[in-house]
């Protein structure tokens, strides 16, 4: 007797998987969407070692950060995640910052770093970009690979469309400009992308311009909370 085929795809199990998007995107208008702490996430390679020039920098970037502020927000592992992570909780002097971590579970060991106050583990990467552009209000983007790239144009797309706005997304380091140069020659003149389309990031060479464009946003943050707590606070 021949084996029954199975199918690819149950068309019930689609209809699950639809209802329960359905289910998130009615808890998503139930949960507020504003956060009375500013936050900034720093994305960057998993594989940078303790030591090196770049682990240092984005240590400072995120004690700096911390110092005006800010929770840091990272992916939880290790190498730049880990640096900013660690800056983080040597610049919370006062305990009033959080060093954040969303942890992404994968087939080999990956461990969060030692340097997290709050840890949100996730199974899919796509529930965890949904949780870091939830908790941001801007996005530093060190140097990295393909998962940092990835991550750099989920939030650019969303600012292209009008999901998310007034975030910075902010490209720190040369490798970024190339990158943005490369699309404007490719991209635009075959009308990939607009012109404009390129103004929703800002390629930065140092932290103290990444630390600029993060104040003035920070601010205006500071002044929309302001007027909305002045108002009762969010509904």
């Amino acid at each position: 007797m021949a084996r029954r085929r199975r199918r690819d795809r149950d068309p019930e199990v689609d209809q699950v998987i639809m209802q329960l998007w359905n289910v998130i995107d009615d808890l998503e208008r139930l949960l507020p969407s504003q956060s009375r702490w500013f936050r900034v996430t720093i994305f960057g390679s998993s594989r940078i070692a303790r030591g090196d020039a770049l682990y240092n920098s984005a240590k400072d970037l995120a004690f700096q950060l911390t110092q005006l502020g800010c929770d840091i927000v990272t992916g939880g592992g290790p190498g730049l995640m880990e640096a900013a992570n660690e800056g983080a909780q040597a610049g919370d002097l006062t305990g009033k910052t959080k060093s954040i971590g969303l942890h992404i579970e994968l087939p080999f060991e990956y461990k969060p770093n030692p340097y997290i106050d709050r840890l949100s583990s996730h199974r899919t990467f796509f529930s965890r970009l949904h949780h870091f552009v939830r908790l941001s209000h801007a996005y530093i983007v060190l140097p990295g690979g393909i998962g940092t790239s990835l991550e750099t144009f989920m939030i650019w797309q969303l600012l292209q469309v009008g999901y998310i706005k007034d975030r910075p997304l902010i490209l720190l380091g040369d490798m970024w400009k190339g990158l943005v140069e490369w699309m404007n020659k490719e991209m635009v003149p075959r009308q990939y992308v607009a012109a404009d389309d390129l103004n929703y990031v800002r390629a930065v060479s140092s932290i103290e311009e990444a630390l600029r464009v993060v104040k003035v946003a920070k601010e205006r943050f500071e002044r929309s909370m302001d007027v909305l707590y002045a108002a009762g606070g969010p509904s």
